[in-house]
């Protein structure tokens, strides 16, 4: 079996750039990617704090411009490839996977987060019939349709926005009586006519026949619960890392997410990660890109120096 030099777990912007990084220092990377390679980032209408955007630029044709400038430097792709298990044999590492087997002298582990459940009744079965987790991709679905969406955060808030092109209403559950989300973002909330926000509230159970007919809310302040109707339901409540296959490997925080240092490097030598799955404070494209290259760059002093 061929063992590699390095290989990169996740195709999104921190994946990306470590190849990028990676490449250029004739580490001959593969990127091995479980569907096809964007991330969230490729799931988010529009990004307007990206450098170098000043009019701001679509989260699919950004990391399409990313995969672009990986395939023309020399970066082997392997999509639709889940890696199932990391176990290190030796100095090398061994990725079990729906393909096959792989082995490296050195992996970056960047698989991202996935959005997190609320795990109320209906949730489950309503999934994919009126619960959504991804405005971008289910939007269009909801024209002239009753929407909720469940959060008070950056992604919760910038979605609402997005999906009133689609609504003819929308409500914000919101657990607070105040939003998280950045000041712009609640500007431009509180000024359009079809948001409504439902302070202090909670979504406790979601009612229907085959799709989505009714949402059950909370006041956690008063205890009051109603039943409104409504069509759609998109949740923002937090992400969840995609750190299971290496869980036995390195540490991880209480939330699952990988613990590293400021060079990107975790509790095992040789297997570094970056993004959104390593506890980071902020997660955001920029500092994705920023730790995919800071892990490429650590990863070549341990191949020269330690390996």
């Amino acid at each position: 079996m061929k063992v590699r030099k390095l290989i990169i777990i996740g195709a999104g912007p921190a994946g990306m750039s470590a190849g990028i990084y990676s490449v250029r220092s004739g580490l001959e990377p593969l990127i091995i990617e479980s569907n096809v390679p964007g991330g969230q980032a490729a799931l988010t209408d529009f990004i307007e704090n990206y450098p170098a955007f000043p009019d701001g630029i679509s989260g699919q044709e950004l990391v399409k411009l990313m995969e672009e400038q990986c395939k023309n430097l020399g970066v082997e792709f392997l999509n639709f490839t889940q890696v199932d298990l990391v176990e290190k044999e030796g100095k090398l590492f061994r990725l079990i996977t729906n393909q096959g087997d792989f082995l490296a002298k050195a992996v970056i582990v960047a698989t991202g987060a996935s959005p997190a459940e609320l795990g109320i009744p209906g949730e489950k079965e309503f999934k994919g019939r009126g619960v959504s987790y991804c405005a971008t991709c289910d939007g269009p679905l909801f024209k002239n349709k009753n929407i909720l969406i469940v959060g008070g955060g950056d992604s919760a808030i910038q979605e609402a926005i997005f999906l009133t092109k689609f609504a003819s209403s929308m409500k914000v559950v919101h657990r607070r009586d105040k939003l998280r989300a950045r000041k712009i973002l609640q500007e431009k909330v509180f000024a359009n006519p079809k948001i409504e926000i439902l302070w202090n509230s909670n979504l406790t159970e979601i009612e229907g026949k085959d799709f989505v007919e009714r949402a059950v809310i909370l006041n956690n302040r008063t205890g009051e619960k109603k039943k409104i109707k409504i069509n759609g339901i998109f949740m923002y409540v937090g992400l969840k890392p995609n750190s299971s296959f290496v869980r036995n490997l390195v540490e991880l925080d209480e939330s699952d997410f990988i613990i590293t240092d400021y060079k990107m490097r975790t509790s095992v030598p040789g297997l570094l990660a970056a993004g959104d799955v390593r506890n980071t404070p902020l997660r955001q494209v920029t500092t994705a890109v920023s730790d995919g290259a800071i892990a490429a760059m650590s990863l070549e002093e341990y191949l020269e120096y330690e390996i």
